[in-house]
């Protein structure tokens, strides 16, 4: 009997990426069904309801910091905006990405990593977000979450780019092209401020690696110890 004939076609995603597109896929099939009028004329609005709940709002925040008042409800919006995205073709793009790179990160970092990792870039691109006076509208939807699960996968390159005595830099080339793209959709289409949150995103990814990578302390002290 051929042993690869028990061999799965795919190779499975870890747990915590289905942990992560979980609840943007659940989201997304409710919408599709209110936006459908299956559920009622009030199911229409689920999407924009959604958004109202769980959108980030620098404005609040600033309020919150200013008068040193802390409402949970508010609180949570710095976790929950990753999982309200504003339109389909937004979510679908967004699960492209943390699909893609939260399986090749998964396949090297623990699941509470790579979960880490998606967290830590999304609270660290709304409080950057926030940070910078000009940003006024809300923040929704997973992508600076997913451009730290780049900065994780940047993180990986750059080390093994390291241990093979090559140009570090070569492992900047992801992101570089993604700044690329963003500056001539800017350019054509015009831009919004969320840019800001998604870069925030990859530098947290990126150094949170150090962090939480196997090993990764360990990289980082040594490198410490040089200097």
């Amino acid at each position: 009997m051929d042993h690869r004939t028990n061999e799965h076609p795919l190779n499975p995603l870890p747990p915590v990426v289905w942990l992560l597109t979980g609840p943007i896929i659940l989201g997304e099939i409710l919408f599709g069904i209110g936006h459908a009028g299956v559920a009622g004329d009030a199911a229409l609005g689920w999407r924009l309801d959604a958004l109202q709940r769980f959108a980030f709002d620098p404005g609040i925040l600033r309020q919150m910091i200013a008068q040193n008042l802390w409402p949970w409800r508010q609180v949570a919006r710095i976790v929950t905006y990753p999982f309200v995205h504003g339109s389909l073709t937004h979510a679908a793009m967004v699960l492209v990405f943390v699909l893609a790179l939260g399986k090749m990160v998964g396949e090297i970092f623990r699941g509470w990593a790579v979960a880490a990792v998606f967290f830590g870039a999304s609270i660290v691109g709304a409080l950057v977000y926030t940070a910078v006076p000009f940003t006024q509208g809300a923040l929704y939807g997973g992508y600076p979450g997913a451009y730290g699960l780049i900065g994780a996968f940047t993180w990986l390159l750059w080390v093994r780019l390291g241990a093979a005595n090559a140009n570090r830099t070569r492992a900047f080339s992801l992101i570089g092209m993604l700044m690329a793209i963003q500056l001539v959709f800017a350019a054509i289409f015009g831009s919004t401020s969320d840019w800001i949150a998604e870069f925030a995103g990859f530098a947290a990814g990126f150094g949170l690696s150090f962090l939480v990578a196997p090993g990764g302390w360990r990289h980082t002290l040594a490198r410490l110890r040089k200097r």
